[in-house]
């Protein structure tokens, strides 16, 4: 389950980076760029901030 929402919220974030760049400023690009590192840096270490906070709200495997 936390697989699902792991990628859940970063296809939001980047649709949402996308959206506000489109409509309020092209530096919001920035938040996907840091989401896309983040989920890249995740892949080979293992290590996601947010499954942290999903394991801390009680979120099942």
């Amino acid at each position: 389950m936390k697989e699902r929402i792991v990628r859940a919220v970063a296809g939001t974030m980047v649709l949402t980076s996308i959206a506000l760049a489109y409509a309020i400023n092209i530096n919001w690009l920035w938040l996907g760029v840091f989401v896309g590192l983040n989920l890249l840096q995740s892949a080979f270490t293992k290590f996601c901030p947010l499954e942290l906070i999903l394991k801390a709200a009680g979120v099942k495997d």
